[in-house]
């Protein structure tokens, strides 16, 4: 009787690692987000659009602005990580999260806020501007 009640615990050694970056992480955190706001779950999306998750290795650190949101967040954690370990075909990812009250979250105040946000995630985009005689004042 014993043996009918254990699960069966697939050997970590057949599960993937994947090699992947984070480019490719956040895509599929943002993907997830996006499904969570779809499903009407808005909290949890803003909690994880809250700030960009960083990479390394295969833990990815995440900065919540408060106790409050950290436990929000844990209760829909195990969602979270099936997902970024199905589809980064790697096992061996851990979120770790750190409370940081000291945290501002960054919105974009005006034309030059946003165009400097564009500006950190592409250079190319100071090509494009010059090229084309675009000015941010209108």
């Amino acid at each position: 009787m014993e043996e009918l009640t254990k699960s069966y615990v697939k050997p970590s050694t057949i599960l993937p690692t994947e090699d992947f970056n984070e480019t490719e992480m956040l895509l599929q955190w943002n993907k997830y987000a996006q499904r969570l706001g779809d499903k009407g779950l808005r909290i949890m999306e803003s909690l994880l659009l809250i700030n960009d998750p960083t990479l390394n290795g295969t833990v990815i650190t995440l900065e919540l602005p408060n106790e409050g949101s950290k436990l929000d967040f844990e209760s829909q954690l195990n969602g979270l990580l099936g997902h970024l370990k199905g589809h980064l075909h790697n096992h061996d990812i851990t979120i770790e999260i750190i409370v940081n009250e000291a945290i501002a979250t960054k919105r974009s105040l005006n034309d030059q806020d946003r165009y400097n946000r564009l500006l950190e995630i592409n250079p190319n985009i100071e090509l494009l501007r010059t090229t084309f005689g675009l000015d941010l004042t209108s």
